[in-house]
C-alpha cells in the first residue's frame, strides 16, 4: 500500500493545479493506493513553517510513502529519503489528477538532487 501526497493549490484534490513548491503549497493532496488503483482521497491543509522540515514530519506523521513535486530544496529532500518516503519529479504534469495517473503508470523520474531549488532571494519564485 502507498500513501502519495501531491503538494497542491487551494481546495486541493484531483482536479487541483499542482503548487509549483511543496514548501508554499496551500494543502497536500493524499492517495492512498492498493494494487495500482486509488482506494481513498483526502486533502491535508499544509502547516504554517518557517523550517522547511516542518511539512516533512507533517507527511512522515500521517504515514506519507511517496511525493510528487515540481520543486524543494536539498534539505527537504535529504528529509524525505531519511523519513523513508519517495519524492518523485512531477515532469510536465500540471493538475494533480495528471499526477496521480502517471504516478500509477510508473511514468515519474525519482527526485534527484539535480532537480533540486537554490536558496532565492527574498521574493524571489523558483519558475517552475
Amino acid at each position: 500500500m502507498t500513501l502519495l501526497a501531491v503538494p497542491s493549490d487551494a481546495p486541493g484534490g484531483f482536479d487541483a493545479d499542482i503548487s509549483g513548491h511543496f514548501g508554499h503549497c496551500d494543502a497536500f493532496s493524499l492517495f492512498r493506493i492498493d494494487n495500482g488503483t486509488v482506494v481513498e482521497t483526502a486533502v491535508l491543509p499544509a502547516l504554517p513553517h518557517d523550517n522547511c522540515l516542518v511539512p516533512v514530519r507533517q507527511l512522515a506523521e500521517r504515514g506519507v510513502t511517496a511525493i510528487v513535486a515540481y520543486g524543494m530544496g536539498a534539505r527537504p529532500l535529504n528529509g524525505f529519503l531519511a523519513s523513508g518516503i519517495q519524492p518523485f519529479h512531477a515532469g510536465d504534469c500540471r493538475k494533480v489528477g495528471e499526477v496521480v495517473d502517471a504516478f500509477l503508470s510508473q511514468q515519474l523520474p525519482a527526485f534527484s538532487q539535480d532537480h533540486t531549488c537554490a536558496h532565492h532571494a527574498e521574493g524571489e519564485d523558483c519558475h517552475h
